[in-house]
C-alpha cells in the first residue's frame, strides 16, 4: 500500500488525479485464452483453467507479457487474488483499470462489478459490496477484442493475422495499470481545470460520487514553486460544482511569465483539492491555446509547432510502455531532438506520458484511434469512447489540439456521402461542447469539414517538391481549394480558408533502402546516413522558408515493426547524431520572424547563466 510518506506521483497511474492510499495490482495474474467463448457459461468467473501466468499490464501478444502469442484470440481471461487493505468505517474500496481492449467484464469474489466498452479509456468499480469479510479476495477479468471487427476504434492494430502495410500487431486485454484505492463514501470522481488568462482565473469543475446528504466544504489550494497562490473554499450541495478560482497575480500582464506554461518554460501550478477526508493531488498549467490570423496562438502569441508523429509502440510490449520510466525517456528524446511537441498517432496514451509532457514541456495533439468502416454502431462506439477520452485528458496543459478522425479512416466516402460528412461535423461540435478551450482538426490530412486548422499530409521526397506547394499564398489557396498532394480534396463543401492556420501535419517518412527480403513500409528511401541528413535538411529548410506554414509534424519518431521511417530505431537509437537532428529541426521559421530574436536571446541567456 502506498502512503503519503512514499508517494511518487510519476508512478501513480494518473498523476493529475492522484491519491496517496492506493495499491498496485500489476504483476503476475493467472491467464487463459477462451477461443470458443465458453468461459462465461462455464463459470470461469468463479474458478476456471487459469493455468498460465501473464505479466500485467502487458498484452498477451507481447513478449513482455510472458505469453507472446500473436494469432487470433478474441477472448481472454485474467485472475488474481489480493488481500483486502484496511478500510475504515464509511470508506469504500475502488478497483481501477487504466485501459482494457475492448469489451470488459469484471468479477470480484464471483460477483459482477463492472462492464465497460472501449479499449483506450479508464473505468472503475466500487467493489466494497463484493468483498469477503476477511481473507483472500479474487478478481477475474474477461476481455473480448474481436480481431476482424473494424467497426470499433482500433487504431493501428491490424485486422489481418500478420501485420501489413502500416498496421501492427494487436493489443488485446489489459494494457494499462490496474490498482485499488481506498476512498471515503462521498468522494471526488472527476476534476477538470480550464485556465482563463484574460480574466485572471481558473475554472475548476468537480464531480462527486453522489449527492451530499447536506452541504459539504470543498477546498482548492493552488501553489507555485512552494508558495501559496490561492486558497478557496466553497460549500457544495450538489454532485457537480463549478468554481472560478481567481489568481490575482495573473492581473500583472507584464510580469506573469513565471506563472504561464509554455514548452520553453513549463511552469506548473500544484493543486490540492479536498472534500472532507478525500484529498486529491493535482496540477494545472496556466496557458491558452487558440488560432487566429493564420497562426497557432499560445498564450495569445504566435507559436510555431514543431511536432513529430509518435506511434508510441515498443517491440517488447506493443502499446503498453515497458516501464514507467520508458514514458519519461520517450518524452525526453522528443525534447532533446528539438521538437516542441508530439502528435500521438492513433493511440490514447498512458496518462503518465502526458504527465511528462506537462512536466518537461511538450505540446500534444491527441488523436482518437480509428475504426475502419462506417455504420451506426461505429458512430456510436467511437463517439462514446471519444467523450471518455476528453473527460480523462482535458485538464492537461500539454494537449493543445483534438483530432477525432484521421485521413478519412472510417469515413472513406466523406467527400460524396452527406451522412459521413455530418458525422465528422458532429464530432467537431460535440468536442467543442465538451471542451471549447482548444483547437480541433476534424479529419487530419485531407477532406476536412469544420476545422480550426487546415492540416495537409504531403510526402514529397525532397524540399523542392514541398516548396512548389507552400511557397506562395496563391499556391496554398489553389491546393486547399482543389486536390491536395495525396490526391484528395483538402477542404470539403467550398469552405473558405479564412484566417485559420495551414499546417503540414504529415511529411517526410524517409527510410533506408530495405535489404532483400526485409519487411518494409515507407515513403521515400535513402541509401545511407549521409543522404538521410541531406534529404532531411532539404525538407526542413523548405518548410522553414515558407511564410505560410504555421507548423508541421514529421513522420515519424521511431521505427515501428515494418514501418521503418523513424528518426530512431525501434530500440530508440538515433540514426543521426542528436545534435545534427536538433540543428535541422530547430531552423527558425519564416512565418514567425520573432523566432530569430528568441533564438539569440536563448543563446545570450545561456551564456550569461541566467537560463539553464
Amino acid at each position: 500500500m502506498n502512503t503519503g510518506a512514499t508517494f511518487q506521483r510519476e508512478l501513480y497511474p494518473n498523476p493529475q488525479f492522484a491519491r496517496a492510499n492506493w495499491h498496485d495490482l500489476c504483476g503476475q495474474w493467472g491467464f487463459a485464452h477462451d477461443d470458443t467463448d465458453a468461459g462465461r457459461d462455464a463459470g470461469w468467473f468463479r474458478g476456471g483453467p487459469f493455468d498460465r501466468q501473464i505479466t500485467v499490464p502487458f498484452p498477451p501478444e507481447s513478449e513482455a507479457s510472458g505469453i507472446h502469442e500473436q494469432g487470433f484470440h478474441p477472448v481472454v481471461w485474467y485472475r488474481r487474488s489480493f488481500n483486502m487493505p484496511a478500510i475504515g468505517a464509511g470508506e469504500r474500496l475502488m478497483l481501477h483499470f487504466g485501459a482494457v481492449d475492448y469489451l470488459t467484464e469484471v468479477w470480484v469474489n464471483g460477483q459482477l462489478v463492472a462492464r465497460h466498452e472501449g479499449g483506450h479509456t479508464p473505468f472503475s468499480a466500487d467493489i466494497t459490496p463484493a468483498l469477503n469479510t476477511d481473507g483472500e479476495q479474487v478478481v477475474v477479468v474477461r476481455a473480448e477484442d474481436q480481431p476482424r471487427d473494424v467497426r470499433f476504434p482500433r487504431g493501428k492494430q491490424d485486422w489481418l493475422e500478420a501485420p501489413h502495410n502500416i498496421w501492427y500487431h494487436r493489443t488485446t486485454g489489459i494494457w494499462q495499470p490496474v490498482w485499488l484505492e481506498v476512498v471515503p463514501g462521498l468522494h471526488i470522481t472527476d476534476l477538470h481545470w480550464t485556465p482563463d488568462l484574460a480574466n485572471a482565473r481558473v475554472r475548476c469543475e468537480v464531480r462527486l460520487s453522489g449527492m451530499p446528504a447536506e452541504p459539504v466544504q470543498l477546498r482548492v489550494r493552488l501553489m507555485v514553486k512552494g508558495a501559496l497562490l490561492t486558497d478557496t473554499s466553497v460549500s457544495v450541495a450538489d454532485s457537480e460544482a463549478i468554481i472560478y478560482v481567481t489568481i490575482p497575480e495573473l492581473e500583472h500582464f507584464t510580469y506573469r511569465d513565471h506563472l504561464l506554461w509554455t514548452p520553453e518554460k513549463p511552469n506548473l501550478i500544484a493543486a490540492t483539492v479536498s472534500l472532507g477526508d478525500d484529498v486529491v493531488e493535482s496540477y494545472l498549467g496556466l496557458r491558452s491555446a487558440e488560432v487566429g490570423e493564420g497562426f497557432f496562438l499560445l498564450n495569445g502569441l504566435p507559436y510555431y509547432l514543431r511536432l513529430v508523429l509518435g506511434q508510441n509502440y515498443w517491440p517488447q510490449s506493443h502499446l503498453a510502455a515497458p516501464s514507467p520510466d520508458a514514458l519519461r525517456h520517450e518524452a525526453q528524446l522528443i525534447k532533446d531532438m528539438g521538437f516542441n511537441g508530439v502528435r500521438i498517432h492513433q493511440k490514447i496514451e498512458d496518462p503518465r506520458f502526458l504527465y511528462w509532457c506537462d512536466m518537461i514541456g511538450l505540446v500534444v495533439w491527441e488523436e482518437m484511434p480509428s475504426a475502419y468502416a462506417f455504420s451506426s454502431s461505429a458512430v456510436e462506439r467511437l463517439s462514446r469512447e471519444w467523450m471518455e477520452v476528453i473527460r480523462r485528458d482535458k485538464s492537461h496543459p500539454c494537449i493543445i489540439a483534438w483530432v477525432p478522425l484521421n485521413e478519412s479512416w472510417g469515413v472513406s466516402q466523406i467527400a460524396v456521402r452527406a451522412d459521413q460528412a455530418h458525422y465528422a461535423s458532429g464530432l467537431y461540435h460535440l468536442t467543442k461542447a465538451l471542451d471549447p478551450s482548444r483547437p480541433l482538426i476534424s479529419n487530419d490530412g485531407w477532406e476536412l469539414v469544420e476545422s480550426d486548422i487546415w492540416s495537409v499530409h504531403d510526402y514529397a521526397p525532397d524540399g523542392e517538391g514541398l516548396a512548389r506547394r507552400f511557397q506562395t499564398a496563391e499556391d496554398i489557396d489553389a491546393m486547399l481549394a482543389g486536390m491536395g498532394p495525396a490526391r484528395r480534396r483538402v477542404i470539403l463543401g467550398g469552405r473558405e480558408r479564412g484566417d485559420k492556420p495551414v499546417m503540414l501535419t504529415e511529411f517526410g517518412g524517409l527510410s533506408f533502402t530495405p535489404k532483400q527480403g526485409e519487411a518494409w513500409h515507407g515513403y521515400s528511401t535513402v541509401k545511407d546516413a549521409g543522404e538521410f541528413e541531406t534529404r532531411l535538411d532539404s525538407l526542413f529548410s523548405a518548410i522553414a522558408a515558407s511564410p505560410y506554414i504555421a507548423g508541421y509534424c514529421y513522420t515519424q519518431l521511431t521505427d515501428t515493426e515494418q514501418e521503418t521511417n523513424g528518426f530512431l530505431t525501434a530500440a530508440r537509437e538515433p540514426k543521426l547524431p542528436i545534435e545534427t537532428l536538433r540543428r535541422i529541426i530547430t531552423q527558425p521559421a519564416a512565418s514567425v520572424p520573432y523566432e530569430l530574436i528568441d533564438k539569440d536571446r536563448r543563446v545570450a541567456r545561456k551564456a550569461s547563466g541566467s537560463e539553464t
